[in-house]
């Protein structure tokens, strides 16, 4: 029925009219289309009152999680077998639980099955207890959390009653005081705030400690009477519960049918804390795990290592080598009972050697286990642990300033840090600060150069620093934190920078006279210096006395004072920023009278006064001459007419300045001119008799005065410097608040804010109260954000955008037909492109400014199509989208910014290092092509000699692969003596692939990736500009998935995510854009020259020490169980052992298990300053030189060497004699610890008091425990006994003289092999060799041979004759 009655009334309303219109009126009443309950609960959820009589609904809500929150994997009766299954996914673990089972089969036993139960028995109570550890302390972070109390209302006793967070339900309404963390997800429905405004600090859920604004749900009261639970009857209707924290969509129906839309700013999240509003009530929508914050509790990220993986492989090896191993002796075992005739010991005679041969080959599994090691992955994630330990505690990597220190989220990949090939990174906030500063502007056409901005921002140091070598980075003299890279002019590569300097020494030398500097520099970057000629073209909307005459070209028109009141209040009021003062900080609710636009507010309030609408009665009255009133004739008027302001000093004229700026502009313009309607809006809009501000002020200051007996400053009420002194903007992103100061440098100041009003101060006409109508939010597929406001002077409806200029461009109306007009638009874009190619040039980061002008009719169209998308569920975000477009069109051009943003310190240098270890850079940034370039001017990315490759497309593409080959080759050929010094200096020439968005969608298609992967290999490094964040992460997948080879991306911004997630290691930097980089990395840091020691020292030593261990640990394994193998040879194959079977078990285990973790953890190969100074070192890693298929078989040869030296030098000792079994394997089993244990010193490149109390105590821990055995086991090991055994071959002088011989022998090859391979690392050095000798092979030859000219810096010149 009801779908009969929807299509009835829509055939019905296109016969009465306009088809689009009734459908969207229609849409606002009744649903798009109806569903039936389960349909509809599928794809969303339905929230109402806890406090409903509607069963089916309480049913309904009781179907929703609670609150509780559990983040524990076990019980107390459910942890054993759970934890025993999560570590049945070990293959290993069940390779040795089956070794455990098979021992107890009595044809196959090998010794006791108890003993056989030992090893994995601790291995599993090791992890088990490390599992309970860990999951304990989880369980007390629930308690405490579950255990918080909060406010809900009860509707029993009619009041708000304190309850734990873990018994809220969906449905509760829940209130909150100032500095109380929210409990749940829940929608606003009541503020404090007389504008029904709600402040909340995000940083525990994204790290973001600037304030953020959430409203209260449209149509709903916004203050007086307190809010009642009872007088809630609506319905919730919104999406199930999903992890996108910038997203919710839904709509609340009232119970007279009316439906409003709901988005991300009704919805106070989980864990965010409220601050500045002192109540807030809420109805919780998601509660406990279906909350958005605990959806994206994910906990460490986890990745498998190529180590890992390598790893894997090589046990496959070992599992092959003990087949064969078992095999030979079940083979052998067969073979020897044939040939066996007349035995004089018992033979097992009625099983065929066949059978008996199968029996064998089970045993030798078992005997042979330890083969298989055990232990090596229980000892891999405690060396890493270690390793991350001491990596978080490097003071090189932690950041004073910003009190942070480097994390590590992934903690199993740290090996990987050293085999990076290729590093991908963002360009704002990871090279650069990402500390905006307004730089300079271009206004109607006209560029504003702001020489004394300019000036002010570059400080240098004293020449005589220049030859230091240093590095080259600016540093601005407001900030001793911020860092600036001069403008470069790439064309002439000349790249001109220089050393940081702080703002004390700056000081210091000013007092000292010995430093001039401007008036206006201060130690914060926000101040900006204003253009004189900017100012004084803004002085004339000031002047008491005007006059609309044609005079000098020095004197602004009136459509030219238009275009830069419009500017300056876009850059004021098109943004998100947050208004507060430091008299107010965000954990305090008592507030100071006086002391911000708060409280006046709150003192208006009092007064039943509503200060925003005061506030506009701010100037005086609207006298014929008064600035007030030529201002809006000036904006009402559309002919362009000039005045002629107070004498004001000449000044030159500007670039780009048009000579006919004069001519009187007639032609209708509706951006510029009112119709007759308008003139009646502006005789309503003027507000007769109003008080003077002085007097308005007067009031104030007396209300104050009688207000609790405070005190306040006359000072800060009369003078307005001190006024805008006391504001703090507090803003979602650096542009947005280097663009408010900036508009703030011009008088044009943004005093307060509230959903529905912004105070705004214009110079000449003082406060305004701006009605905010609408704001489209910033969008990384739009790339602009508007608002849509009322204009305080001439009442209509205006549309300020800002955004990208590649953008903002194709979206400016070109007037047609021409007409003076039209030229003169056309003339502004002209000049304004020009300007803006200009500051990409410089390095600036560039926006766009532009307005439109709306009808009535308009407006209420565009707002019927929006409020039908903000309340749509479905397909909202296309619908907003859509909208966004109808309004963004046909823009009127006001001008543009340029914005620096500064380099960061030291990141030349470590580009440069980075370079010579051989890892390629990318930089993946969304910037113009110009600026980026730049960019990569300044860091050295891009050197003077270095050739672009900037006209790729699908058709150049194979030419330019071509191009690049032969030069390349050309290129090859060995250095001449004039290019080793460019060769040292590591800038050889090389191609530079600069590639743009557009063309970068065509180099990812299918036919043509595998050109573009070639010519990026041939290049010495890749820019692409203009790119998305999905391109981002498909180059990097496409690099990674292609080439094969380990990838780093580094960026700092939610844009920046999927290309952390998707490269093999994920580096985010905890910059200015929050932390949602942070949350997605796998390591972060603060600063981008951290990389440097990050990569070449922890990551080189991480990865060596660990590829050292794992190959150690085959080695030992091998090495003690072929003493086993080679036994079997003398005993017929049976599988009996030479050696106590809990020594066997305990060997491998316990005795020599610790020497390794203290290696894998303290080892360090190269010192951290020759790694430093030798970036070339690196390579090694990156080239797997250290764990590759030759290092492991020629480990596995040097282990079966040395077992064969460790058991037949004993055998030819003893041999003849009638030395029992016990007694022979005692010297073998003593050899066999003291060459591993040795082998480990051998190997070790460091030796601290550590390592000797560890390989003491394995020494010590091992004859004590074959002592005890001696002395005191009788029955331990049946059907030996072992009583005496030992204590007698110790007692003997030839048992040592054995030891030592046979550990001599052993380890000789091992010694020899590392004395000559420091004797060759020291020759291919040239370390005390003559002069200018070249050398020639070993694995540093290739950095050496590269140029003869490379100084060897102190520590690495002593590293390397160590």
């Amino acid at each position: 029925e009801k779908r009969i009655y929807v299509q009835v009334v829509s055939w019905w309303m296109r016969l009465a009219g306009n088809e689009e219109d009734n459908k969207l009126m229609f849409s606002l009443e009744c649903p798009l289309r109806f569903r039936t309950s389960t349909e509809r609960l599928e794809r969303k959820r339905t929230v109402v009152s806890s406090a409903t009589d509607d069963e089916q609904l309480i049913k309904l809500l009781k179907s929703y999680g609670s609150n509780k929150i559990r983040t524990t994997k076990y019980s107390l009766l459910s942890f054993l077998p759970k934890n025993l299954f999560a570590q049945l996914h070990r293959f290993a673990n069940v390779y040795f639980i089956f070794l455990a089972a098979l021992n107890f089969v009595p044809v196959v036993e090998a010794f006791q099955p108890e003993i056989a139960m030992a090893p994995i028995l601790l291995v599993l109570t090791v992890t088990a207890i490390k599992d309970l550890w860990e999951d304990y302390r989880r369980l007390i972070s629930d308690r405490f959390i579950n255990g918080l109390r909060c406010q809900v209302y009860s509707s029993l006793q009619k009041d708000y009653i304190e309850q734990r967070w873990q018994d809220v339900r969906v449905g509760d309404f829940i209130r909150l005081s100032c500095n109380e963390i929210i409990p749940a997800d829940m929608l606003l429905l009541y503020s404090s705030d007389p504008h029904g405004v709600c402040y909340i600090e995000t940083a525990n859920l994204d790290g973001e400690t600037n304030l953020k604004q959430r409203q209260v749900v449209a149509d709903l009261p916004l203050q007086g009477v307190e809010f009642t639970p009872e007088s809630f009857h609506s319905r919730i209707e919104c999406e199930n519960p999903n992890n996108n924290l910038s997203k919710f969509r839904g709509y609340m129906e009232h119970s007279t049918k009316g439906r409003v839309g709901l988005h991300n700013n009704n919805l106070l999240l989980r864990s965010c804390t409220v601050r500045n509003t002192e109540t807030v009530v809420g109805i919780v929508v998601y509660a406990g795990h279906e909350t958005k914050a605990m959806m994206n509790n994910s906990g460490p990220r986890y990745k498998r290592s190529q180590m890992e993986r390598r790893l894997n492989i090589d046990i496959l090896w070992c599992v092959l080598l003990l087949i064969i191993m078992c095999l030979t002796a079940a083979i052998g075992h067969g073979l020897w009972l044939q040939q066996l005739k007349d035995p004089i010991f018992l033979v097992d005679t009625e099983t065929s050697p066949a059978l008996a041969g199968f029996y064998v080959f089970w045993t030798m599994i078992i005997v042979l286990q330890v083969l298989i090691p055990i232990s090596l992955y229980v000892s891999i994630e405690i060396v890493k642990l270690g390793q991350i330990y001491f990596i978080q505690n490097d003071l090189a990597l932690y950041n004073d300033q910003l009190d942070s220190r480097i994390q590590c989220r992934a903690l199993n990949i740290t090996e990987d840090l050293g085999q990076i090939q290729y590093l991908f990174s963002d360009k704002t906030g990871t090279l650069t600060e990402n500390k905006m500063v307004f730089r300079r502007c271009s206004v109607y056409g006209i560029e504003y150069p702001h020489e004394e901005n300019a000036r002010r921002l570059e400080v240098y140091e004293p020449e005589e620093n220049k030859v230091t070598g240093q590095s080259v980075t600016l540093r601005s003299g407001c900030s001793a934190r911020s860092l600036s890279c001069r403008s470069v002019n790439c064309n002439q590569s000349s790249v001109s920078l220089h050393t940081p300097k702080t703002y004390a020494t700056i000081m210091d030398k000013a007092e000292s006279n010995q430093l001039i500097l401007p008036a206006s520099l201060s130690p914060q970057a926000k101040e900006v210096v204003p253009d004189p000629e900017l100012v004084r073209k803004l002085d004339c909307l000031a002047s008491p006395a005007v006059s609309v005459s044609d005079s000098s070209s020095r004197t602004p028109s009136s459509l030219e004072l238009t275009y830069i009141t419009d500017f300056f209040l876009a850059l004021a009021i098109c943004n998100s920023v947050v208004v507060s003062s430091p008299s107010q900080p965000r954990h305090v609710v008592a507030r100071i009278p006086l002391k911000s636009l708060e409280d006046i507010k709150l003192m208006f309030q009092r007064m039943n006064f509503s200060p925003f609408s005061a506030l506009s009665a701010f100037s005086p009255p609207q006298t014929k001459d008064s600035p007030r009133s030529f201002t809006r004739r000036l904006f009402a008027r559309g002919k362009a007419g000039s005045f002629t302001p107070p004498a004001i000093p000449a000044s030159s004229t500007k670039e780009g300045a048009d000579p006919d700026q004069d001519v009187n502009l007639e032609t209708s313009n509706p951006s510029h001119k009112l119709d007759s309607s308008g003139s009646e809006n502006e005789e309503n809009n003027k507000v007769e008799d109003r008080e003077t501000e002085d007097d308005l002020r007067d009031k104030l200051a007396k209300l104050d005065g009688a207000a609790d007996g405070m005190e306040t400053s006359t000072e800060e009420l009369d003078t307005e410097n001190s006024a805008d002194d006391e504001l703090l903007y507090e803003a979602e992103s650096p542009d947005e608040a280097a663009l408010v100061h900036a508009a703030r440098a011009y008088r044009c100041t943004l005093r307060g804010r509230s959903p529905e009003n912004l105070l705004v101060d214009l110079p000449g006409i003082g406060c305004l109260a701006v009605r905010l109508l609408h704001i489209l939010p910033f969008d990384s597929n739009r790339k602009r954000m508007s608002v849509v406001v009322r204009h305080p002077l001439t009442g209509q409806v205006v549309v300020y955008t800002k955004g990208a200029d590649s953008v903002i461009m194709d979206l400016v109306s070109l007037i047609n037909p021409p007409s003076l007009l039209g030229d003169r638009c056309s003339h502004i874009r002209e000049q304004t492109q020009k300007h803006l190619d200009s500051y990409a040039r410089e390095g600036l980061r560039t926006l766009c400014i532009a307005k439109k002008v709306l009808e009535e009719e308009e407006y209420e169209l565009w707002l019927k199509r929006q409020l039908y998308a903000e309340a749509s569920i479905e397909d909202r975000e296309e619908l907003l989208m859509e909208s966004a477009h109808r309004l963004e069109t046909n823009l009127t051009l006001l001008g543009a910014t340029g914005i620096v943003d500064r380099l960061q310190e030291e990141v030349p240098e470590t580009i440069r290092a980075l370079q010579r270890a051989g890892i390629k850079v990318w930089v993946l940034t969304g910037d113009k092509q110009e600026t980026a370039i730049n960019i990569a001017c300044a860091c050295k990315l891009l050197r003077p000699n270095d050739q672009l490759l900037t006209e790729t497309c699908a058709a150049l593409l194979q030419e330019l692969l071509m191009e690049v080959q032969r030069c390349g080759e050309n290129w090859s050929e060995p250095p001449s003596a004039g290019r080793s010094a460019e060769s040292s200096s590591g800038a050889a020439a090389g191609f530079i692939l600069v590639i743009d968005g557009r063309t970068l969608d065509w180099a990812l298609q299918d036919e043509l990736r595998s050109d573009f992967l070639e010519l990026s290999r041939q290049c010495k490094a890749v820019i692409c500009c203009r790119s998305t964040p999905l391109q981002k992460s498909e180059v990097v997948r496409l690099v990674r998935d292609q080439l094969k080879v380990m990838t780093l991306a580094v960026g700092d911004g939610a844009n920046d995510v999927s290309m952390i997630q998707v490269a093999d290691v994920g580096i985010g930097i905890s910059g200015q854009e929050g932390m949602q980089a942070v949350m997605s990395s796998d390591f972060a840091i603060s600063r981008f020259k951290h990389l440097r020691k990050l990569l070449l020292v922890h990551g080189h030593w991480c990865y060596s020490r660990l590829a050292n261990m794992i190959l150690y640990f085959f080695y030992k394994n091998v090495m003690y169980v072929n003493l086993l193998f080679w036994y079997q040879f003398f005993c017929g194959f049976s599988g009996s052992v030479m050696t106590n079977s809990w020594v066997l078990i305990l060997f491998n285990l316990l005795f020599t298990s610790v020497p390794p973790l203290i290696y894998g953890v303290l080892d360090q190969d190269v010192p951290a300053d020759a790694l430093m100074e030798l970036p070339e070192l690196y390579q090694a890693g990156h080239t797997s030189k250290i764990y590759i298929p030759r290092t492991f078989w020629l480990t596995i040869l040097d282990g079966f060497y040395q077992s064969l030296i460790c058991f037949f030098v004993p055998y030819f000792t003893y041999a003849g004699s009638d030395i029992g079994d016990l007694s022979f394997g005692s010297p073998i089993n003593t050899s066999a610890l003291l060459i591993i244990l040795l082998h480990q010193v051998i190997e070790s490149h460091t030796l601290t008091w550590l390592h000797g109390i560890v390989l003491l105590g394995s020494g010590v821990s091992y004859f004590a425990f074959v002592l005890l055995l001696s002395l005191w086991c009788v029955t331990c090991s049946p059907p030996t006994n072992p009583l005496g055994v030992e204590t007698l071959q110790m007692s003997q002088p030839l048992f040592y003289m054995v030891c030592a011989l046979t550990t001599v022998v052993a380890l000789l090859p091992r010694a020899a092999n590392q004395q000559t391979g420091a004797e060759s690392i020291h020759s291919n050095a040239g370390v005390g060799g003559p002069s200018g000798s070249t050398p020639t092979g070993g694995w540093l030859a290739p950095r050496f041979q590269e140029s003869q000219t490379v100084p060897v810096q102190e520590p690495a010149l002593l590293w390397l004759r160590r």
